[in-house]
């Protein structure tokens, strides 16, 4: 098995970049989801209410800036964008805590599930694709780790349960056309859920290509 692609949203709910390489550390992959979308009630906003986020493209500069439709995050243009979204008031925050995700820092998907599943895996927005899994086997890899052999040291990933979709699955990620029967076969054929909530046990540099061996829970 291998490292397959590696994917980081710099904005939580738009759509993300794919890097050949990046750092992983214990908030998962190094400038993932830094920036949310807070309504003028000072809420966090998603593509689960709106959708329309989907729809922006964001990425880090070199200088490790989101950039939003090749803008600053901060730039009027993009705040016009996103309040056009969200409505008035709506606003980009920059928050690097653990608090910025829904559930864990890391999710991991596998081609096997993927190709089972069936349609664009940017649908479950991963963070890390494994390649080279047989089918459905990252279902039977709950409590284990992924070990990533480098230079540096290995580089350890707990993994802790399947994740759990949300209707964010149902939009296609270029057209943001809805699909409701998207959900519903994922919970009619994987009991709603797919892919894998991780966490960072030990960090370190990630690249594609790199060798990834999974070790199960005793």
């Amino acid at each position: 098995m291998y490292i397959k692609e590696i994917w980081r949203y710099p904005v939580k709910s738009m759509a993300g970049e794919q890097l050949r390489s990046a750092k992983l550390t214990e908030l998962g992959i190094d400038g993932d989801r830094i920036l949310q979308v807070y309504n003028r009630s000072g809420r966090v906003i998603t593509s689960r209410t709106h959708p329309g986020l989907l729809g922006l493209h964001a990425k880090l500069d070199d200088a490790r800036t989101p950039m939003v439709e090749g803008l600053p995050w901060n730039d009027p243009a993009v705040e016009a964008k996103v309040a056009g979204i969200g409505g008035p008031g709506t606003q980009l925050h920059q928050d690097e805590t653990a608090d910025r995700f829904d559930i864990l820092p890391l999710l991991v998907a596998t081609d096997g599930a993927i190709d089972a599943f069936g349609r664009d895996h940017r649908r479950l927005r991963p963070n890390i694709v494994i390649g080279g899994v047989d089918g459905l086997d990252e279902r039977e890899w709950q409590g284990g780790q992924l070990v990533v052999s480098t230079p540096g040291g290995d580089i350890v990933i707990g993994i802790h349960d399947l994740r759990g979709r949300c209707v964010m699955t149902t939009y296609d990620p270029d057209t943001l056309r809805q699909d409701p029967t998207v959900l519903r076969d994922i919970v009619r054929r994987f009991g709603g859920k797919l892919a894998l909530n991780c966490e960072v046990l030990q960090g370190g540099e990630l690249h594609v290509g790199q060798e990834v061996r999974v070790v199960k829970r005793a």
